[in-house]
């Protein structure tokens, strides 16, 4: 089981759904390219929050600006290249956890769906609910479909009118299961585990 965890947008809780998913599946993890926070980047946050024994893979990349890996990289006179990337080795399960959204531009020519396309990994899809957020989570299933990727898992982080979890839940495929994560007040390693223990994977249909 080898999962690329990305989200309809930036701070919605993707590392947070990637601590519970890696404590889950008793992944390994990596975080491709780390752009900002390289005092406490997301594989640290990770090893503080799981409490299984895993590899954390090196980032690829590690920018100093908080921005947009493009930016970071070109203020570092740096230029991704999504060739440049290569999927750890690992016979262990393995959490990818990419930087915000699809549409996020890796270099000038590349954005982060092509290195999933290129990794050719199932993907999960967080989402977390805002004013906008049918219309950004629609978009990125479209535009995953375009590019021939498996949308593995749905996960709604938080608390959803039923309105707005009907409407995106009728827009995914059968075979995408869905998982639902409740709101974390503190995160710890014990919040995370008890999480993991009681995850419930559901079918679509």
């Amino acid at each position: 089981m080898k999962l690329f965890i990305t989200g309809i947008g930036t701070e919605i809780g993707k590392t947070v759904c990637s601590a519970i998913l890696t404590q889950y599946f008793k992944a390994d993890y990596w975080k491709p390219v780390q752009s900002g926070d390289l005092h406490y980047t997301d594989s640290m946050k990770i090893k503080d929050w799981v409490e299984n024994e895993i590899t954390y893979y090196p980032e690829a990349y590690r920018l100093q600006l908080a921005a947009s890996p493009h930016q970071s990289a070109a203020e570092e006179g740096k230029l991704i290249r999504v060739d440049d990337f290569q999927l750890p080795e690992t016979s262990n399960p393995l959490i990818v956890e990419g930087a915000g959204g699809l549409m996020v531009p890796l270099s000038d020519q590349e954005l982060m769906i092509d290195l999933m396309e290129k990794l050719k990994l199932p993907v999960v899809l967080v989402v977390r609910n805002y004013l906008g957020c049918i219309n950004h989570t629609l978009l990125s299933i479209m535009a995953l479909k375009e590019r021939g990727l498996t949308l593995e898992y749905l996960i709604l982080n938080g608390v959803f009118p039923t309105d707005t979890e009907r409407v995106i839940i009728n827009y995914i495929e059968k075979r995408t299961k869905i998982i639902r994560i409740p709101d974390v007040d503190s995160i710890t390693k014990e919040s995370i585990t008890t999480i993991a223990n009681n995850l419930k994977i559901e079918y679509n249909g």
